[in-house]
């Protein structure tokens, strides 16, 4: 009798030989998406991977650490996942737009390892009532450097020597609480 209840999804060995993972990382959660490749969960990254029956190990792999993930959103009623990028400031973040019927645990997976990826947040008060978001992130496993990143509320604008001067005054207090 089939277990209404499951939600993970077993991932071909196929498409895991495919992902080529480091030595010890394993598919913790993963889904097709409807063009036939296929996205996989890690520890470290989200994966999206070439279908069994395309190319060779290692080609056309797409890897995001879940420190790199900003944020990703499920809509239902379009069955689309879409993952945005951290990007790097004055650039588009990097936006990355899935078909998949169901991402099963792979959506849980991707929230709780993104939230694991943000070390300190501190909001940083600039002018009436707006501001700037310091964030600290880091590999969820807790390997690897901090970096560091600011998020400025609409209208504030960090071409503004004030403005900047509040940010790196919030960075430092953030690096000084975190003992780095």
């Amino acid at each position: 009798m089939r277990n209404p209840f499951k939600r993970a999804v077993a991932v071909p060995s196929a498409v895991v030989a495919a992902a080529s993972l480091a030595r010890g990382e394993k598919v913790l959660a993963g889904t097709p998406t409807r063009s036939g490749r296929w996205l996989l969960g890690t520890r470290d990254a989200l994966l999206l991977v070439p279908g069994a029956d395309e190319a060779g190990a290692g080609a056309g792999i797409v890897r995001i650490p879940w420190q790199d993930v900003e944020r990703a959103d499920w809509n239902r009623d379009d069955q689309r996942l879409v993952v945005v990028e951290v990007g790097e400031f004055g650039l588009p973040r990097p936006e990355h737009r899935f078909s998949v019927d169901d991402p099963g645990l792979l959506m849980e997976m991707v929230r709780e390892r993104v939230t694991a990826s943000v070390v300190l947040q501190r909001r940083v008060p600039v002018a009436d009532g707006k501001g700037v978001l310091v964030i600290a992130r880091r590999a969820p496993g807790g390997g690897g450097e901090v970096s560091w990143g600011y998020e400025f509320d609409a209208g504030i604008h960090p071409e503004d020597p004030g403005v900047m001067a509040a940010a790196e005054q919030g960075l430092a207090a953030a690096r000084e609480e975190l003992g780095l």
